[in-house]
């Protein structure tokens, strides 16, 4: 384990610190192996984009850092079955005062449908109230995304809006910490 791992039952949330993602983005998965201290996935390797944006936001503002992305990394053989992050800081202006913060994430396509999405965001919003006071939390998803639409449901979000962005149109949804099935 490391200093700054969320852990929950099944999984170690692990932060990609700035030279982990660095050497995702120039293809040295060894570093980032070692940086992350297990394999990277393949998938997690396409998405240099997030992995630029993240980098940006470190840069800009590295009270940032332990907020953005995270490996989720099975607890057992530290496979790595997905991502999660948080978008900004707390308080962020662009949420237009739906919640303290939002949340994305991505379980890969081998890994759904085993939970993992719903204990990560659990774990995740619980670090939030707990590092940062965070009591409302915010998820963007699009209509069309039932899986993680009926996951939004299951754990208390109810729609409170809809955007347009770069990714087309989402619901954002909201709730109260603590979400159903949280530890407090």
């Amino acid at each position: 384990m490391k200093i700054n791992d969320i852990v929950s039952s099944r999984l170690i949330l692990r932060h990609l610190d700035a030279d982990c993602l660095r050497a995702c983005l120039s293809g040295d998965a060894v570093a980032a192996a070692e940086r992350l201290g297990a394999r990277p996935a393949e998938s997690w390797l396409e998405e240099a984009a997030l992995m630029e944006v993240r980098l940006a936001d470190m840069a800009e503002e590295p009270r940032y850092a332990p907020w953005s992305v995270r490996a989720l990394l099975r607890r057992d053989d530290l496979a790595m079955v997905g991502h999660i992050n948080f978008h900004t800081l707390p308080g962020h202006p662009y949420l237009n005062g739906y919640g303290d913060v939002e949340l994305g994430y991505t379980v890969y396509p081998a890994f759904r449908r085993l939970g993992y999405a719903r204990e990560a965001l659990l774990a995740m919003a619980g670090w939030a109230a707990a590092q940062g006071g965070v009591s409302r939390l915010v998820l963007s998803i699009a209509p069309d995304n039932l899986p993680s639409q009926a996951l939004a449901a299951q754990l208390g979000f109810a729609k409170a809006g809809q955007v347009r962005d770069d990714d087309g149109c989402e619901d954002v949804l909201t709730a109260d910490w603590p979400l159903p099935g949280a530890a407090v």
